[in-house]
């Protein structure tokens, strides 16, 4: 038998990160950056207002009170985006809007519920609209509470100084990354593209959902199970419904979806039936004279999961990998290669979850195969884990209710609880 560690890395040794393009920011997002971005102008890029209310001079409003307010002349507003904005000279303000540049001469801003908003009442509860009240740029405004030196005042460059990195190589682009580049100027962005996954289930058993379901006809959930995961993982994922128990069939099909594929996963047909087409279809295909070329197939010391596939197919030798047929094996198998593969294809160095300890909580003790590596599905929390259906391999409901495997190595062949284990969180 292989061993987990060898096969994934034989997988690993093969799965090249694919070649970097230039895309439009918004087709970036979940990519991963190639070349680290430097800002080519500061932000904010120039000093501006954090507050809706007057642009001021601190000498003007020193000591100002409600009951000794400090009046102000109003020389008129500075909107976002003014390009020349009035100069504020002593005993003067002007109206200052979010996002406003500080005209000359001002050095702070003064909110407008500060103020009487240039009604000569009490404090304001904000600014009415220019177009119902345009006489309010203008006129007299009192002022109730002073200011220090560029109080509510946003300095140019205090968000990311002009020179600076913006993001560096191997970031994945997220809404935060992208909002960041199109704040910066950048339309476009050098990744490497998402990698695109074809899942292809087989079996002459399978249904799709919402289909009639006959005698010996089971729903196909492998392809949704894993084409979400696929997704998941930061992959472009396509769907092919279920293919019938018939290797040419089948070979036709791989073929079919080579040219929108960076990477296959079949699932199921690669155990020792007689009606395992995947094996039967895919085990004599490759080039003699191309290392890696064509698909073995292994057994491996771990549970679920067994049966294993892995190789490269096609004119461009894309990476196939085959997983077993039964739907906790097949995610499991997912898990442990196939997002991997994924990650590797996308550019990142990090390729693995995180495995955390925890201690066992259960009713009794695990046991586990002498000499495979098992994986049980389990309910992580504060430290402890605990088993979620059993030792069982084929209870698909667990998956649904499990938010992480337990790992139990090789060498144990019982985990008694109250034991420390490693999990996987696959949150």
């Amino acid at each position: 038998m292989w061993s987990v560690d060898q096969h994934l890395a034989d997988i690993l040794a093969t799965v090249q990160p694919l070649e970097p393009i230039e895309l439009q920011l918004l087709d970036a997002q979940g990519c991963v950056l190639v070349e680290d971005v430097t800002v080519p102008v500061s932000l904010p890029p120039f000093d501006n207002s954090s507050m809706d209310g007057y642009a001021v001079r601190v000498a003007d409003v020193a000591g100002a009170s409600e009951e000794f307010p400090a009046a102000l002349e109003v020389i008129g507003d500075v909107a976002a985006g003014a390009d020349d904005p009035v100069r504020v000279g002593p005993g003067q303000a002007a109206r200052i809007m979010t996002g406003a540049p500080l005209p000359p001469g001002a050095e702070a801003v003064v909110p407008v519920e500060w103020t009487d908003g240039g009604l000569g009442e009490g404090p304001a509860g904000g600014m009415r609209a220019r177009s119902l009240a345009p006489e309010d740029a203008e006129g007299q405004v009192r002022v109730h509470r002073p200011v220090e030196a560029r109080a509510h005042v946003r300095a140019e460059g205090s968000d990311v100084k002009a020179g600076d990195r913006a993001l560096a190589a191997g970031a994945i682009l997220g809404p935060p990354q992208i909002a960041l580049l199109a704040a910066i100027g950048r339309g476009t962005v050098k990744v490497r593209p998402r990698p695109r996954v074809v899942v292809v289930s087989t079996g002459s058993e399978l249904v799709q959902p919402g289909e009639q379901l006959g005698h010996g006809r089971i729903y196909d959930s492998n392809s949704f199970a894993l084409t979400a995961a696929a997704r998941d993982a930061g992959a472009i994922a396509y769907r092919v419904g279920a293919v019938a128990d018939d290797a040419d069939t089948l070979r036709s099909t791989i073929e079919d979806q080579l040219i929108r594929a960076d990477l296959l996963v079949t699932t199921g047909g690669v155990s020792v039936g007689a009606y395992d087409v995947v094996k039967e279809a895919l085990a004599d295909i490759g080039d003699e004279d191309v290392p890696g070329s064509g698909i073995e197939f292994r057994k491996l010391a771990m549970q679920p999961g067994k049966p294993q596939g892995f190789g490269s197919i096609g004119p461009d030798h894309t990476p196939l990998l085959a997983l077993p047929g039964n739907p906790v094996s097949s995610y499991v198998s997912f898990e442990l290669f196939v997002r991997p593969a994924i990650r590797a294809l996308m550019g990142l160095t990090d390729l693995h979850r995180p495995v955390v300890r925890a201690t066992l909580t259960a009713d009794k003790a695990l046991r586990s195969p002498k000499g495979r590596r098992q994986f049980l599905r389990g309910r992580y929390a504060d430290g402890e884990v605990t088993p979620v259906g059993g030792a069982g391999s084929h209870l698909v409901a667990a998956l649904a209710h499990a938010d992480a495997l337990i790992v139990v190595p090789e060498d144990m062949e019982s985990v008694e609880p109250g034991t420390e284990v490693e999990v996987v969180p696959l949150g």
